[in-house]
């Protein structure tokens, strides 16, 4: 593994994947556009951007966080919601699809846990693993009151929560919508999400 000077400045771009790098070296790093990293057991991952299957949903679901923040009497509820966020799992660096912060009253602290983390499953036996084991553990043992993970392949959401037995896991169907109490008065309809990743299908 290198030892960087604190004045260095390493760039990084898609070559380095499998690279050896300490969190703070990663923190330091200067990244290439284009691509996404993260720091997994101390290995350097960079993988492409998401596709726009799952792009587009994402960003609908942004626009439709932000009505709710500009227009529900219960908006305040929402401090602030990002996509392509990076968080800090102990000395891990994971990627997300889409944060939410709510109930603060503020904007979040720097590396503070989001309250809400989203992930869009690309395709892939690896990908589900991914994000159906591994980031729900590192996410909900961080703090994260709810994970949502919307999977176009099994047309579903399916959201854990920090709690043993049935109330930890929910899974709603593509003619359902979900509400949640972190976000009084949001309401989400899966089959829209749905149908903006199959239109690029045509």
């Amino acid at each position: 593994m290198s030892v960087m000077a604190e004045t260095t400045r390493l760039v990084v771009g898609p070559d380095a994947n499998g690279m050896l790098l300490a969190p703070q070296e990663f923190d330091r790093a200067e990244f290439a556009d284009g691509w996404r990293y993260e720091l997994i057991h101390g290995v350097l991952i960079v993988s492409p951007i998401p596709s726009r299957k799952e792009r587009d949903p994402n960003e609908e679901l942004g626009r439709w966080l932000r009505n709710y923040l500009e227009d529900d009497p219960n908006g305040k509820s929402l401090d602030s919601t990002l996509s392509e966020e990076t968080i800090h799992v102990g000395d891990e660096r994971r990627r997300a699809d889409r944060v939410i912060w709510a109930g603060l009253g503020r904007l979040p602290e720097p590396f503070e846990p989001p309250t809400i983390v989203v992930e869009f499953v690309s395709s892939g036996r690896r990908s589900r693993e991914r994000d159906y084991d591994e980031k729900r553990e590192e996410y909900l043992a961080l703090g994260v009151k709810e994970y949502w993970i919307i999977d176009r392949f099994a047309r579903t959401l399916t959201v854990y929560r920090p709690k043993k037995g049935k109330g930890g896991k929910q899974t709603i169907r593509a003619e359902q919508s979900y509400a949640t109490p972190l976000l009084p008065g949001f309401n989400l309809p899966l089959a829209r999400l749905l149908e903006l990743a199959d239109r690029w299908d045509n």
